[in-house]
């Protein structure tokens, strides 16, 4: 590590202020921290977030779940409001990373560095959650962007996710076990405007698979994505998978959340 300066932020005006005067934001920290001892960044002003305790929380309005920036990890995964509407997203915060990284990540860091392994852009993405920020709105389609980049401009903090409850909802994760981030994750959503299917760890970033949707929107059962050919040309490939390998996992993990979904396990 090297030396910076650390301000704890009392208001959200202030962590804008900070923010704009050169400071980088911490929410939950579990990539910017390994970054920062990697030297991957070099922030000469971190500025905590975690005292922004307006920030977090759980709530319900107007039929849909709405979820704090700040809100960690575990908050998510044993929420009484969250496991009954949408168990799906409930199940996938309980399978981030560790009982460390649970305690201490927060929904608003993790979709706002976007890893293209990250879990929650796929709920965000398949929900089609709308991300409130200090400045707008910003619809689910609209907000990643790619490789760790999204619709954020300077100074703009995502304060809170609304996340609209689905008919069914479910996640389905590969893990790449060193990281315990997703090698391929499926999260799929039917609700009343259609069948969504996000999906992450396999390419720039999280996605949706239309030929998927398709198919599902036609017949919700796992045997309806037998039909579909994954493209393995735009995939990942790495040590760790190749493309072909991945494009074979999105079909299976695909066929496992909508199980999960349909209450038939997998």
């Amino acid at each position: 590590m090297y030396q910076f300066d650390y301000k704890r932020a009392e208001s959200l005006d202030q962590a804008v202020q900070l923010a704009n005067n050169g400071g980088q934001w911490l929410a939950g920290g579990q990539t910017m921290l390994a970054s920062m001892k990697q030297r991957l960044m070099q922030p000469e002003t971190v500025v905590d977030l975690a005292g922004l305790t307006d920030l977090a929380g759980i709530r319900e309005a107007n039929g849909a779940i709405v979820i704090g920036a700040m809100t960690r990890h575990q908050a998510v995964a044993t929420d009484p409001l969250v496991t009954s509407k949408i168990a799906g997203l409930a199940a996938l915060a309980a399978g981030i990373g560790d009982k460390q990284v649970r305690a201490m990540g927060t929904l608003g860091g993790s979709i706002a560095n976007n890893d293209p392994a990250a879990c929650y852009p796929s709920a965000v993405l398949a929900l089609n959650a709308t991300v409130t920020t200090n400045q707008r709105d910003i619809s689910a389609d609209d907000f990643f962007q790619g490789l760790y980049a999204t619709a954020l401009e300077p100074g703009e903090l995502v304060t809170a996710v609304t996340f609209p409850v689905p008919q069914m909802a479910a996640y389905a994760k590969f893990k790449q076990p060193a990281s315990r981030y997703a090698l391929v994750g499926v999260f799929v959503a039917k609700t009343a405007q259609g069948v969504r299917v996000a999906i992450t760890g396999a390419g720039n970033g999280v996605f949706r698979h239309a030929g998927l949707e398709s198919v599902l929107d036609a017949s919700f059962t796992p045997e309806a994505v037998e039909g579909v050919t994954i493209d393995a040309s735009d995939l990942s490939g790495d040590l760790h998978a190749s493309p072909e390998y991945r494009a074979a996992l999105i079909k299976i993990q695909t066929q496992r959340a909508v199980n999960q979904a349909l209450g038939q396990g997998g």
